[in-house]
């Protein structure tokens, strides 16, 4: 029976560090996630993913919470981020969740609405754009994805150290999303709504599309201090933030 509204969250970066968000995680999906038509997760479920393989706890712990989910009759889409782009069919069946291709138009309530990560979108960091494209080919995934389970480790506790180092030295517009890229996507896909996450900017941008028509971006916030979702209707698009349970 449909409830009349779906959920969309991104940037949770769950890992055992912060097990505060894992918590608000685990209750937003008992609590909101099982009153919604479906759930969206846009990317950066985890803060890193070095394969389906990976015997951690946490990942068995937030498998078995989706599953619950889904097998309520609440279906979970999942579009991957940068930080968990090697998530696998394994893991989703696992889980129960949905792959969407990186760039997917859905249907919400008689809005075509185009969903996505939003990296690809930040086309200013040419530095993060090279690599993007390095670790989209499936044969550089499938040779990573060979590599014994303690090396691929190593290999993300490095990645994750770069990374922090690199985006000290950036501006927070090369890290922002391109506004000239944003109504290009959109008018390829022919939509008038997008929704995504990466940037950890929560906000809702109104824009003009090639052709003159409005259009509207929907920014998703991360989980760091807070849970934030997106609650799409047939009436209303809202964004919600609630602050993380205290230890």
């Amino acid at each position: 029976m449909a409830k009349g509204h779906s959920l969309f969250i991104a940037d949770l970066h769950l890992s055992e560090q912060r097990p505060d968000i894992t918590a608000a995680f685990l209750l937003f999906l008992q609590h909101k996630a099982i009153e919604a038509d479906a759930l969206y997760i846009l990317g950066d479920l985890f803060e890193v993913w070095i394969g389906d393989d990976n015997p951690s706890p946490l990942v068995a712990q937030v498998a078995k919470a989706i599953q619950t989910l889904s097998a309520q009759s609440v279906p979970v889409y999942f579009c991957h981020g940068n930080r968990d782009f090697l998530l696998g069919q394994g893991f989703a069946k696992r889980s129960g969740m949905i792959l969407l291709e990186p760039l997917t138009v859905v249907d919400l309530y008689g809005t075509p609405t185009l969903v996505m990560h939003g990296d690809s979108l930040c086309t200013l960091d040419i530095g993060y754009q090279k690599f993007r494209a390095w670790w989209d080919q499936k044969w550089w995934q499938k040779l990573i994805l060979s590599l014994p389970l303690w090396y691929r480790q190593h290999l993300a506790r490095k990645a994750r150290r770069v990374s922090a180092m690199d985006k000290k030295g950036k501006t927070s517009d090369i890290m922002d999303v391109t506004p000239d890229e944003v109504p290009k996507v959109m008018a390829e896909r022919q939509v008038q709504h997008l929704i995504h996450g990466h940037t950890h900017r929560p906000a809702v941008h109104p824009l003009q599309l090639t052709d003159g028509s409005a259009a509207q971006r929907y920014v998703l916030g991360d989980w760091y201090s807070q849970s934030s979702y997106l609650d799409v209707s047939a009436s209303a698009w809202q964004l919600h933030f609630q602050a993380l349970p205290q230890n």
